[in-house]
């Protein structure tokens, strides 16, 4: 099997100009956690994940655990993560999304797609055909049409 037979197409995608605010309302409207990011002549520049939004609103130094503290940390931790979101979603969509995207081709080898997606430990993979975004395929897609023929 080749990426064509089961990529996704057409593909939920995000403009390079579009504000995070528009990849949350597509990741709540279609159910999905991310998103390839194009450039005006749909080319892929970027992919935008769950993970980008969660590594933006989240906490990450050590938290006090006297009670007194205890209560002053979290009422400001939730007054800056109200913050966080609120600012997150007025950032530029390549602010937060990852440059560096592994993509595969339109007739790339169902097991060479396999072992990009788990050895690089990522969830979707967008299909090119002559350079331009043609489809996504995710572990799922892969796994349900390796194995259909033999359940």
């Amino acid at each position: 099997m080749q990426a064509h037979e089961i990529m996704i197409s057409p593909v939920h995608k995000v403009k390079d100009s579009d504000l995070v605010r528009s990849v949350i309302e597509k990741f709540i409207e279609y159910r999905i956690s991310g998103l390839p990011v194009v450039n005006d002549r749909n080319e892929v520049v970027a992919f935008v994940s769950d993970g980008d939004i969660m590594r933006y609103i989240g906490k990450h130094k050590d938290r006090v655990v006297d009670s007194f503290f205890y209560t002053f940390v979290i009422k400001g931790d939730q007054e800056e993560f109200e913050e966080r979101e609120k600012r997150l979603l007025n950032l530029n969509v390549l602010e937060i999304a990852k440059k560096k995207v592994y993509k595969v081709d339109w007739n790339e080898n169902v097991e060479d797609i396999a072992a990009i997606l788990g050895n690089k430990q990522i969830k979707k993979v967008p299909v090119e055909r002559n350079g331009v975004l043609a489809g996504i395929i995710s572990r799922g897609d892969v796994i349900r049409n390796s194995f259909k023929a033999l359940l």
